[in-house]
């Protein structure tokens, strides 16, 4: 068992919210297997399908509690986007609010009066970044935990190593470190641990599940493709970001000749681009190592498993090392 933050996690994972793919089934899923669930508080269509939403993961997390009491049950997770295109934001938030969301993911700007919200009733704010000037400013305006997005990470994503990310926000940071960026297995886990990280943030892992909002041409394509067959580009939706090869190409455009795009287009209605997220299918580089649609429950399981196998294999190999033996 894990401790992070107060909460107890069967293991060191956070699942990242993914536009459209993420919904309660999935993330109530997540929880009850031991590994924080969450889901964009945009992929509930309006305020009142949000409160609908969380009291409907509420009540499921209860009832297995209630049924299952030697279960650990993770807590679960809204994601809120702060930018001037959410005009749902103060909305969406009250809500969080009035529901005592446990934790709140932000994304694209320091989030100062969404923290002051969270804190308002014990709730933590975990926020994404791609760099330490970013890292920085939000660890300014006091969030609880930074959401390293590096190098090879699903969606909206950044460009640097986590090898170089990781360790340079380490040095100032006291807060807790979750790191995103092509984990999609146990041995992935030991690693961001390794140098650092308390928490892995996973996402990709969880699109081919029977849980998960994906359709199936989607889900297979994840089984079928690799680290090559995703495509960094902002011509979609203005940041830059890592989709499918194959959904690119579907949507009858070159994925090796795209423009790059503008922030202007993140309001996501550029009538002339096929739809980010819905055409478009956000996907990370260690899909690799995704092999069957199957339920939330096995993925967590397997997951456990390969790290425990990965963290028992590393302290073998730091045995040999001490004792000058390889």
């Amino acid at each position: 068992m894990y401790k992070i933050n107060g909460f107890n996690l069967r293991i060191p994972v956070v699942a990242s919210p993914m536009f459209i793919v993420s919904n309660p089934k999935l993330v109530a899923n997540q929880c009850k297997s031991g590994i924080v669930g969450s889901f964009p508080a945009l992929n509930a269509r309006s305020p009142e399908t949000l409160n609908d939403w969380i009291n409907k993961i509420k009540d499921e997390l209860e009832d297995f509690k209630v049924n299952n009491p030697d279960k650990i049950v993770a807590p679960f997770a809204v994601n809120q986007i702060c930018h001037k295109s959410n005009k749902r934001l103060i909305s969406d938030m009250e809500t969080c609010v009035d529901q005592k969301v446990p934790i709140i993911i932000t994304s694209l700007r320091p989030p100062d009066e969404i923290i002051e919200a969270a804190h308002s009733y014990g709730g933590i704010v975990f926020h994404d970044v791609i760099s330490q000037r970013h890292a920085k400013k939000a660890a300014e305006l006091g969030v609880d935990g930074l959401i390293l997005v590096c190098a090879g990470a699903g969606g909206h994503a950044g460009n640097l190593s986590p090898f170089a990310l990781l360790r340079e926000v380490k040095e100032w940071f006291n807060g807790t470190i979750l790191l995103s960026g092509a984990i999609a297995d146990g041995s992935s886990i030991a690693s961001a641990l390794a140098l650092g990280a308390d928490l892995a943030y996973i996402g990709s892992r969880f699109i081919p599940t029977i849980e998960a909002n994906a359709n199936e041409v989607y889900k297979k394509m994840i089984l079928d493709s690799s680290a090559k067959d995703v495509v960094y580009t902002s011509f979609f939706s203005g940041i830059k970001g890592n989709y499918l090869r194959g959904s690119i190409e579907n949507a009858g455009l070159d994925p090796d000749e795209l423009e790059d795009g503008s922030k202007d287009q993140m309001s996501f209605s550029n009538p002339e681009k096929p739809k980010t997220w819905k055409d478009i299918w956000g996907s990370g580089q260690g899909i690799g190592r995704i092999r069957d649609i199957t339920s939330v429950k096995t993925v967590v399981n397997e997951l456990e498993n390969e790290l425990n196998e990965a963290l028992d294999d590393f302290i073998k190999k730091t045995k040999g090392l001490k004792n000058g033996k390889i």
